[in-house]
C-alpha cells in the first residue's frame, strides 16, 4: 500500500469520525433541547398550577367573607324584626294596661257606673279563685284603694260559689295588714303596680290563685303571642 492510499484511508477515517462526532453532537442537542422544553413546560405548568391554587383559595375567602357578611346582615335584620315586633307587643300592652286602670277607676265619695262594673268583676274574679282553690277557709288580698268593694261582694261571691261548688260558703278572710300595690302612678313610672283585681291563697297558703287584672292581661297575651306574631310577619 502506498502513501496515497494510506492518506486516502486516513482521510475516509476522519471523515466517518468527523461525521459521527457530529451526528452525535446533534443527538446530544436534541436531547438537551427536549429535556430542556420538558422542564420548562413543567415548570410552567407547576407555577400554573401554584396560580390556580391560589386564586382558588383566595375564591373560597371572597365566597367565606360573602357568606359571613350575608349572615350577619341577615342576623342583623331578624334582630330589627324581633325588636320591632317587641316595641309593637309593648305598646300593645301598655294601651291595654290603661285600659285597665280605667276598668278599675272608682271614686270614693260617689258611685259611678264604673263602680257597678268593676264591683262586678271584682265578685267574677273571687269565684274563679274559689273555684280553683276550693278551700273551706281562703285569705284574700286587694288593693287598700278596692277594700270597700271587696267587702261589698264578699258574702254573694262566697254564696255564688256554694251553689255552683254544691258546698257550704267558705270562710273569706280579707287581709287588711297586707295589700296588692295601688295603681300605676306618673310619679313612681318604675314602681311595683296591680291595676286592680284580688290574690287568694288557702290558709297554709301553699295554694295562690293571681286573679289580678295585669295576671289576667299576661295570660292573655301569652295565648295571643303566636297570633299577633303571624299577624305581624303576614304585615311586614
Amino acid at each position: 500500500m502506498n502513501d496515497a492510499d494510506v492518506s486516502r484511508q486516513i482521510q475516509q477515517m476522519v471523515r466517518f469520525i468527523r461525521q459521527e462526532a457530529e451526528e452525535k453532537a446533534n443527538e446530544i442537542s436534541v436531547s438537551a433541547e427536549e429535556e430542556f422544553n420538558i422542564e420548562k413546560l413543567q415548570l410552567v405548568e407547576a407555577e400554573k398550577k401554584k396560580i390556580r391554587q391560589e386564586y382558588e383559595r383566595k375564591e373560597r375567602q371572597v365566597e367565606i367573607r360573602k357568606k359571613i357578611e350575608y349572615s350577619m346582615q341577615l342576623n342583623a335584620s331578624r334582630i330589627k324584626v324581633l325588636q320591632a315586633q317587641d316595641d309593637v307587643i309593648s305598646s300593645m300592652k301598655e294601651a291595654a294596661s290603661k285600659e285597665l286602670l280605667s276598668v278599675s277607676h272608682h271614686h270614693h265619695l260617689t258611685v259611678t257606673h264604673h263602680d257597678h262594673v268593676y264591683r262586678n268583676l271584682l265578685k267574677d274574679l273571687i269565684v274563679q279563685c274559689l273555684l280553683r282553690l276550693k278551700e273551706p277557709s281562703v285569705l284574700l288580698r286587694c288593693r287598700k284603694d278596692d277594700l270597700h268593694l271587696v267587702e261589698h261582694v264578699l258574702d254573694s261571691a262566697a254564696q255564688e260559689y256554694a251553689d255552683k261548688a254544691n258546698v257550704e260558703p267558705p270562710e273569706i278572710i280579707v287581709d287588711n295588714q297586707v295589700y296588692l300595690p295601688p295603681g300605676p302612678s306618673h310619679h313612681n313610672a318604675h314602681d311595683i303596680y296591680c291595676s286592680g283585681g284580688v290574690v287568694l291563697a288557702s290558709r297554709d297558703g301553699k295554694i295562690v290563685c293571681e286573679n289580678t287584672l295585669d295576671a289576667r292581661l299576661d295570660v292573655v297575651f301569652r295565648k295571643k303571642l303566636p297570633e299577633v306574631n303571624f299577624f305581624m310577619r303576614c304585615n311586614s
